[in-house]
């Protein structure tokens, strides 16, 4: 598994999922969408913490920084 996630990727999942989570632990979003939500958060926080993203690599999509040699 080769990382093809980046930093910025990174800050943006990990913000999105501490939202997600507060929107569903406050109750603002309740019932089915909280759950999805809930979910949502999930794969944003793993993804971000393997640096990897599955959805990325049918699209050949890589926002990491390649190092120069």
């Amino acid at each position: 598994m080769k990382k093809n996630m980046g930093t910025t990727d990174k800050i943006i999942r990990i913000l999105l999922a501490i939202v997600f989570a507060a929107l569903y632990f406050t109750g603002t979003v309740t019932g089915t969408w909280g759950i999805v939500l809930l979910v949502l958060a999930a794969i944003f926080l793993l993804t971000s913490l393997v640096s990897f993203c599955p959805l990325y690599l049918p699209f050949n999509i890589s926002t990491s920084k390649k190092k120069q040699d």
